[in-house]
C-alpha cells in the first residue's frame, strides 16, 4: 500500500478515527487504526467494538492495500511532521515508511485483515436533519445524563421519533433534560436509548452549520450516523428507559419570567461558594417584582437581587447552584419561564412551544 495526503488531511481524519480508539482493551489490533487504501478511496477506521468510526481521507492512493497502525503513534507523527504532504508506505512485511520531506520514520504495522470491521447497518429510511440542530439536540440535553455506570440506562440518552416529531431525553436522578425537534417529514415510530459517550463524539465531529446534513439509521441494536463522508456506528443501549411523562406536569402555584442572562450571572455568582466538600444550597426567596438568590457555606456567603416578573404563591425554594446552572448555559432565550408547584415538588424550565423542558429537583435546606 502506499498513498499521499496532505498533513492536515491527516491531522483532520485522524483527530475523527481517534475518538473510536480504546485507552484499555484486552484486544491490541484495536489499539491500531485502519488504513483501509484498497478500493478508490482512502479510509481510516477506529473501532472499540462499542462504538466505530470511518472518514474518508483526502488524498492519492498509488499502491491500493490494506494496513493497521498503532493510533496513538501513528498521530503523534503526522503531528510532528513539516506541514507537507505525507507517504506512507507499508511492505508484504507489514513495514511501514512515513515521509514528509526530510523526514522518514519507520514503524510496524499489523495485517488490515484482522480489523474489527464496523457492524453492517442496513441503509435504509434515514431519519435526515441538519448538523447544527444534531449538535443542538445534543448540546442542550447531554449534562443530564449520568456520570456513572450505577444505572447504564441513565449513561445515556432516550431518542423518540414520533411521525415528524423527534425528541431526546436525558436524566441522572436529580434533574431532566428534555428537547424537542420537528422534522422535515415523517417517520415510523422508534426508541433507543444513545450511549453518552457516542453523543458526545459526535458532538464534537459535526460541522454544526443548516446546510450540513446528517443522516441517521437504526436497526434494533446499532445506530448509525452518516455526515461529510463520516460514519459513526454506535450500539445501542439495552433496556427500557423512563416513564417520564407522569412527571411532566403542568400545574404550577408560582410562575417567574425572567432575564436569562442576569439570572445565570447572578447564580454564576453563588457558585464561589461551592466546593466539592462544601456543595452549599441555593436558596431562591420569590415575591413581589424580583427573585432573591442566597447561599452561605464554609467560605462565606452571598446575598443578590433579580428583577422578574411573578405570578402566584410566594415561595422559598433550594436547589443544587450547579444544576440551574447547567440549564441555563444551553437556553439561547433571552427571557425564560420557571414554574414552581410547592418547595418539595422540583421546578420546571421550559418554552411556550414546548422545544424544550428542563426539571430540576429541589434540595432541602435550613
Amino acid at each position: 500500500m502506499k498513498i499521499t495526503a496532505a498533513k492536515q488531511e491527516l491531522v483532520k481524519s485522524l483527530g475523527i478515527v481517534l475518538k473510536a480508539v480504546p485507552s484499555k482493551t484486552t484486544m491490541n489490533i484495536l489499539y491500531c487504526i485502519l488504513i483501509d487504501a484498497t478500493v478508490d478511496t482512502i479510509k481510516f477506521t477506529g473501532n472499540d467494538m462499542e462504538l466505530g468510526i470511518e472518514t474518508e481521507v483526502k488524498g492519492t492512493i498509488e499502491e491500493r492495500g490494506l494496513i493497521c497502525l498503532d493510533a496513538k503513534l501513528l498521530s503523534e507523527i503526522i503531528r510532528k511532521m513539516p506541514d507537507a504532504d505525507v507517504t506512507i508506505e507499508s511492505g508484504p512485511d507489514y513495514q511501514t515508511t512515513i515521509t514528509c520531506e526530510n523526514s522518514v520514520f519507520r514503524i510496524v504495522g499489523k495485517d488490515g485483515t484482522e480489523f474489527s470491521p464496523l457492524p453492517s447497518v442496513d441503509r435504509d429510511n434515514p431519519v435526515i436533519m441538519n448538523q447544527f440542530q444534531l449538535r443542538e439536540l445534543i448540546r442542550q440535553t447531554i449534562f443530564s445524563i449520568s456520570p456513572n455506570d450505577a444505572n447504564k440506562i441513565m449513561t445515556g440518552e432516550n431518542l423518540q421519533i414520533h411521525e415528524n416529531e423527534l425528541r431526546m431525553t436525558a436524566l441522572d436522578g436529580h434533574r431532566i433534560a428534555i428537547r424537542q425537534l420537528n422534522l422535515d417529514s415523517s417517520y415510523d415510530d422508534y426508541e433507543a436509548i444513545i450511549p453518552g459517550k457516542t453523543l458526545s463524539e459526535i458532538s464534537k465531529i459535526v460541522s454544526g452549520e443548516l446546510e450540513d446534513e446528517v443522516r441517521v439509521y437504526f436497526t434494533r441494536n446499532q445506530i448509525l450516523f452518516e455526515m461529510d463522508g463520516t460514519l459513526v456506528v454506535s450500539r445501542l443501549i439495552d433496556g427500557k428507559y423512563f416513564r417520564i411523562e407522569q412527571m411532566l406536569s403542568n400545574d404550577y402555584e408560582t410562575k417567574i419570567v425572567v432575564n436569562k442572562a442576569a439570572f445565570m450571572s447572578a447564580v454564576d455568582r453563588a457558585m464561589l461558594f461551592t466546593s466539592e466538600s462544601d456543595k452549599g444550597t441555593l436558596v431562591l426567596t420569590i415575591g413581589g417584582d424580583s427573585i432573591n438568590l442566597s447561599i452561605r457555606s464554609s467560605v462565606g456567603s452571598m446575598s443578590d437581587d433579580v428583577a422578574a416578573q411573578t405570578e402566584g404563591k410566594e415561595l422559598r425554594i433550594g436547589f443544587n447552584p450547579k444544576f440551574i446552572l447547567d440549564v441555563l448555559r444551553v437556553i439561547d432565550e433571552e427571557e425564560i419561564s420557571i414554574y414552581f408547584l410547592n418547595s418539595k415538588a422540583p421546578c420546571f424550565i421550559r418554552d411556550d412551544a414546548g422545544s424544550y423542558i428542563y426539571l430540576v429537583l429541589p434540595v432541602n435546606f435550613v
